[in-house]
């Protein structure tokens, strides 16, 4: 068999996984016992997980998650009020296929942002698109964005990702521009993509944040009324144990 122009053309084809597998094959001496159905088996295998990985890593580069977090590393012994059946049904995406919203709160270091990396994760390995902002930036960007013309092209991006992660809601009040800034990006996926929201202000006083009751209501219509809720709780994770004395 002609090894080499074999690889060029799987190459030229772009078919890298199959040549990578040929490749490997044709080293393996225990390989002449397969037959040509078993062949063409493991190259197609091979092939399939190579642009199963290459889509997950243009996904994950796309997402700009803040933390190399997976569902897998999920610590659960921590008393921070975390359930671990609501979880498990949230790790499983319907709620995303649902258009529905998620809401995580609590104080700071209990994890928010996180999990919400960890969502975002197995959101993208779902081969769903995903955004990770954090809330205060996201204002200042936009608010540049107004002035050099790009709010339109910010905001269709923004609405089109399957799962848009807010993270650090609520660290102070709402500019003007920004609660008119924050419905218009909500109007524009409501109903058609899921937002996750992390926050360490309980929802209950996300209307005074706001700061305006017309735009608080219809803030809130469209961010909380078809969201699931996690509410955590505890001690900070980011505290060291004391060291032992000497």
């Amino acid at each position: 068999m002609l090894t080499h122009p074999t690889l060029d053309q799987l190459r030229s084809l772009g078919l890298h996984g199959m040549a990578r597998a040929f490749n490997d094959l044709t080293a393996n001496a225990e390989a002449d016992t397969l037959g040509h159905g078993d062949w063409l088996a493991l190259l197609l295998d091979r092939e399939a997980t190579h642009r199963q990985d290459k889509r997950l890593g243009s996904r994950l580069l796309h997402a700009r998650l803040r933390h190399h977090a997976v569902p897998e590393d999920i610590d659960y012994r921590a008393a921070r009020g975390l359930d671990r059946a609501v979880l498990k049904g949230l790790i499983e995406g319907d709620w995303i296929e649902a258009h529905d919203n998620l809401v995580i709160t609590g104080p700071t270091g209990v994890g928010k942002s996180w999990l919400a990396c960890a969502l975002g994760h197995k959101a993208c390995r779902d081969n769903r698109s995903v955004l990770y902002v954090r809330a205060p930036k996201l204002f200042d960007d936009l608010a540049l964005a107004h002035g050099d013309g790009s709010f339109p092209r910010r905001l269709k991006r923004l609405g089109a990702v399957d799962l848009l992660i807010l993270d650090d809601w609520g660290l102070e009040p709402l500019t003007a521009q920004a609660r008119h800034d924050l419905l218009e990006i909500l109007e524009d996926r409501y109903g058609r993509r899921s937002t996750l929201v992390t926050s360490q202000v309980p929802v209950a006083d996300w209307h005074g944040l706001i700061g305006h009751a017309t735009y608080a209501d219809a803030i809130l219509d469209r961010l909380v009324h078809n969201a699931h809720r996690i509410e955590l709780s505890g001690e900070s994770l980011r505290r060291t144990k004391p060291k032992p004395q000497a």
